[in-house]
């Protein structure tokens, strides 16, 4: 995309691309965008070591409305914003539904966790990446548990193994994107819950550094497979 045809709002870490977006909203985004920067790291446990700073900064580009959101990214008709980790970029369009709330700092966790862990690490499935970046909306599944406890009694529960089929959520059906989000939720919630922060940053610094997914796990956790770390979180779930 060109950016010389584009308007930016710059601040410490990020610069804003928008045509026709409301300032209001740019300015929003903006603030929020810095608030989100330092809470997602330490919540995570990442130290900081590549700083977003001058040329360095991240990319938020809001387009005009959804409908030209929607063509230019390619996203589903339910997609509020999308993040591009492997250029530190966002893309949205003006008051999609919870942006700010939810959305900015979902797609802000992606981009945090792949700085870290490696943009190229194929050790990563989807799960634990959404997984991630859902952990930052704590507010949106304060009752996963409820929920997911539903899907189990009404047979719609994907156990670790289903959850780890999946490469893209774009052409899942709603429902089924609800379930999956939820439960990648969940198996992050899980495991910091249960074995802490700092047993989390070792997982996924092996995880950085072995680029395999098992091996990094049985590491840290006393799980040697997937099969035991999903055993244990549908324990975890039923307390």
């Amino acid at each position: 995309m060109a950016e010389d045809a584009w308007n930016t709002l710059k601040s410490t870490h990020f610069v804003v691309f928008y045509k026709n977006a409301p300032e209001d909203f740019v300015k929003l985004v903006t603030d929020k965008a810095e608030v989100y920067y330092d809470q997602i790291a330490e919540g995570l446990g990442f130290m900081r070591f590549d700083f977003w700073l001058w040329d360095n900064r991240a990319k938020i580009y809001i387009y005009d409305d959804a409908k030209i959101y929607s063509a230019r990214t390619g996203q589903p008709a339910w997609s509020l914003g999308i993040a591009i980790p492997g250029v530190k970029a966002i893309e949205t369009f003006p008051y999609a539904n919870n942006f700010i709330e939810t959305v900015l700092p979902h797609e802000m966790g992606h981009i945090i966790f792949r700085e870290f862990v490696g943009f190229n690490n194929s050790g990563i499935p989807l799960w634990l990446d959404e997984g991630v970046a859902s952990h930052q909306e704590k507010a949106k599944y304060s009752q996963v548990g409820i929920f997911i406890r539903k899907a189990m009694v009404e047979g719609n529960f994907m156990d670790l193994k289903k959850l780890a089929s999946f490469y893209s959520v774009v052409n899942l059906d709603p429902k089924l994107v609800n379930i999956f989000y939820a439960e990648s939720f969940s198996l992050i919630d899980f495991l910091i819950r249960e074995f802490g922060r700092d047993n989390f940053v070792l997982f996924c610094q092996n995880l950085r550094d072995k680029r395999n997914l098992e091996r990094a796990m049985a590491s840290v956790y006393p799980f040697g497979n997937i099969n035991e770390l999903d055993q244990a979180w549908q324990k975890y779930l039923k307390k």
